[in-house]
């Protein structure tokens, strides 16, 4: 990732959280600590941010939201590669006329480049998604009642009489914060609680993440795996949490990011 990325990420991240950690942030775009120390402290000589021990915070620090979860901007570029192949495989699975749920995250985000020729019946709760569809694609899109949580760009709410009720869904395609053997992870009650109310009108689950949510814990559950129908990912995957989803009965698989000088990505059932 280029420095002028990983400084738009930092950037972002602190408008969103009282105070960053360099920890944090190397895991968002992948680089070592050691060059995130490098540009925090660029940013602080630039007037950006300030640097304190351990990370760095806002010159202004923000109100904090109200869910735990990351930011959409902070998130939407990172291994946007891997994420980009494996919204495709995930598309793939959908034939014209299906009716489908999609969780918001920045990985289902990435399937709605893949489905301007399908004519499908989406119901979402992300706004970006429901934004997209509605001006570049054939589908009929439904989104619940609900608050709009502009940094996550997620429509949720805590009320049942919602429009979720009375949606029928062949598959749900949903992102994660972590998998483990105890499940589905992510960081939000609330998150979590519309979630569980959409999975519910869903016949099959797909849970769409690149290899690093396999080294990634969170606080809460949201379902465990043998609740997943399939988990999409990419060709980073270990041996142990591949073997791990072949042991809880779901299906796997692997999306090969495209070529360079192609714009075809591939993929492969492993189990």
């Amino acid at each position: 990732m280029h420095e002028r990325e990983r400084h738009r990420i930092i950037l972002s991240a602190i408008q969103e959280k009282a105070v960053v950690t360099v920890q944090d942030i190397a895991e968002l775009t992948e680089a070592s600590e050691a060059t995130i120390r490098r540009d925090i402290a660029s940013l602080h000589i630039q007037g950006k941010l300030r640097r304190v021990r351990g990370g760095a915070e806002a010159m202004h620090p923000p109100t904090l939201g109200n869910l735990a979860a990351r930011p959409f901007r902070v998130s939407e570029s990172v291994n946007i590669d891997k994420k980009r192949a494996i919204a495709r495989c995930a598309v793939e699975l959908c034939g014209d006329g299906d009716s489908i749920i999609i969780n918001g995250g920045t990985t289902t985000f990435q399937m709605v480049h893949y489905m301007s020729a399908r004519r499908l019946q989406v119901m979402t709760n992300s706004f970006a998604i429901a934004e997209h569809l509605v001006k570049h694609s054939k589908s009929t899109v439904t989104v619940p009642g609900g608050a709009i949580y502009r940094e996550q760009s997620l429509i949720l709410s805590p009320f049942d009489n919602d429009a979720i009720r009375n949606f029928y869904a062949r598959r749900m395609f949903i992102g994660a914060q972590g998998i483990g053997p105890l499940g589905v992870m992510e960081a939000d009650a609330l998150v979590i609680q519309s979630e569980q109310k959409l999975m519910s009108q869903a016949e099959e689950l797909i849970v769409m993440a690149d290899s690093s949510k396999f080294s990634r814990r969170s606080s809460l559950i949201l379902c465990p795996l043998d609740r997943v129908t399939t988990i999409i990912t990419d060709p980073g995957i270990e041996d142990q949490a591949a073997k791990m989803i072949e042991d809880a009965g779901a299906k796997l698989l692997i999306a090969k990011a495209a070529a360079a000088g192609t714009d075809k990505e591939e993929f492969t059932s492993v189990a």
